[in-house]
């Protein structure tokens, strides 16, 4: 009983959420809100707010796909007879950079390592920055840094010099998805949350339809100064800035900011969403909640899940055009052949998504999306290389398992309350996210080649353990909710109302049930 008592106290010591400072100044639009249509409300929010991150999320896969470089595999012949390289990167790699920048051996992998090292070690002070500063300023300043990061790749001359775009690169990329998380999580609640988190996400398996035809059409750009793929780099670099700077001066800080809605729309906004219990934004700084996030089962297994999804996406995002021009294809035939992959993505990560928004069950859509990726895993991984439509087929299905990046980042913003607990977990999953892809493109290594059979069978284990763990993740949620139920009784909604703006974390809120 005395657990339970301590949930009003909090709310009266702890009014950091601005939202709470807001409703208070606000409380005469209460019953206007209360008339405020909830679906248009929505409409609205999604308009101003998804198309950007949309593209955000494009671009930073097109420019980190856009920096890989090739191995030679095949050479061939481009339209005005220069000798190329079919390569083991995505795009680039069909684009003679390997040539142009004279790398050899294993200089690919270490580049697209040092990336995923760089993403890693700057999710570190992403914490403490995205606490402080806005997650929209944020998120507008580092997409328009990485444009300039991918633009002045156009101008590497050899290993070094590209090794050190990619890593600048990666320092600015790895905020975009704990950015994303955290603004998402500040307009929606836990259902509505999935299929926006499906909508931005669908930029990846877009941006893989996009860069197979870029490098499709810059194969075919001649100019006597200058490389198709630096006019490539430069193009996409110079797309980016101007996006970053429009996410920058159009998203606004926190929706109590947003121009765009009225008091009314505000104030019903933040009732909607208080049901999260997680609350909206604060710029104080707790350790104390740091300090429980890394003692917490469930965040660890969210972790550990998202790891191996990872090696299989590291995989297929870095080298699954390796892969297509092992079978002896030209580089503008590779590049084609890719883009069936960003359609696989797309259906899968719509699919998910409404399927989440109706029927919940996260851990069920994971698994489900783990099974195509198992199968697609062993068509590359024990079919001869001969086998081309067999093979083929495969890559295109391992493509599935980036379907359930989106479900592991939802998951953690639905199930990870307390401010600075949400940042620290939002930049937890996306490094976790890089160690996986640090691991993934190292399973790629030269003597393998052509058929790279030890990286295909890594995929096919790492998504079998996947799909493991995340029933494992269930039983614990189920577990957990069970235990607070017979320790402190059902949810009352009166002490939800108590808790709602009390700025708990999930462990100190006994009114706090996990989704699973």
């Amino acid at each position: 009983m005395e657990e339970k008592e301590a949930v009003p106290q909090a709310v009266s010591a702890d009014r950091t959420d601005e939202a709470v400072l807001y409703l208070e100044g606000h409380a005469t639009a209460e019953s206007d809100a209360l008339q405020t249509d909830l679906r248009a409300l929505r409409r609205k929010i999604d308009f101003r707010l998804l198309p950007f991150m949309f593209c955000c999320y494009v671009l930073q896969f097109l420019d980190k796909v856009m920096l890989n470089v090739s191995v030679v595999t095949q050479p061939f012949s481009s339209p005005s007879g220069r000798s190329n390289t079919v390569g083991a990167g995505q795009y680039a790699a069909v684009m003679g950079m390997k040539t142009d920048l004279g790398l050899k051996g294993n200089e690919y992998t270490n580049t697209a390592t040092w990336f995923f090292l760089a993403y890693l070690i700057a999710e570190v002070p992403n914490i403490y920055c995205l606490q402080k500063a806005p997650a929209a300023k944020w998120l507008g300043a580092n997409v328009t840094l990485w444009g300039v990061a991918a633009a002045a790749s156009a101008g590497a001359t050899n290993y070094t010099t590209l090794l050190t775009a990619r890593v600048f690169l990666g320092i600015f990329e790895a905020t975009i998805g704990p950015s994303l998380m955290l603004i998402s999580s500040q307009y929606y609640t836990k259902s509505e949350q999935a299929p926006r988190f499906t909508f931005w996400y669908n930029g990846l398996g877009v941006a893989q339809i996009i860069g197979g035809l870029v490098s499709f059409g810059f194969q075919h750009v001649e100019h006597t100064s200058m490389a198709g793929w630096r006019i490539m780099f430069l193009v996409i670099g110079l797309v980016t800035v101007v996006v970053g700077v429009l996410t920058f001066l159009l998203i606004p800080d926190t929706p109590m900011q947003a121009p765009w809605l009225s008091s009314e729309e505000k104030v019903a906004l933040l009732q909607h969403v208080s049901i999260n219990q997680t609350g909206v934004w604060s710029s104080t700084f707790n350790g104390k909640q740091i300090w429980e996030a890394v003692r917490d089962v469930q965040l660890w297994l969210l972790t550990l899940i998202t790891i191996l999804i990872s090696v299989s996406s590291g995989v297929v995002t870095t080298y699954s055009a390796t892969l297509v021009a092992g079978f002896g294809y030209s580089g503008p035939i590779s590049a084609l052949l890719n883009t069936p992959a960003g359609l696989v993505s797309i259906c899968f990560t719509l699919l998910v998504g409404i399927g989440i928004r109706r029927t919940s069950h996260r851990w069920v859509w994971n698994v489900l999306c783990t099974i195509p990726g198992i199968i697609g895993g062993a068509l590359m991984s024990f079919l001869p290389q001969r086998d081309k439509t067999g093979v083929l087929i495969g890559i295109y299905l391992v493509n599935a398992i980036v379907a359930t990046l989106p479900i592991l980042y939802q998951w953690t913003m639905a199930n990870c309350a307390g401010h600075t607990k949400r940042a620290f977990s939002s930049a937890l999953i996306a490094g976790s996210f890089s160690v996986g892809n640090i691991i993934g493109p190292q399973t790629f290594q030269a003597r393998d080649a052509p058929e790279y059979r030890p990286a295909k069978i890594a995929v096919l284990a790492t998504q079998a353990a996947a799909a493991v763990m995340s029933v494992v993740l269930f039983a614990y949620y189920r577990w957990e909710n069970r235990r607070r139920e017979a320790r402190f009784g059902r949810v009352e909604e009166a002490m939800v109302d108590q808790a709602k703006w009390a700025g708990l974390t999930d462990k100190q809120n006994t009114q706090f049930r996990y989704v699973y």
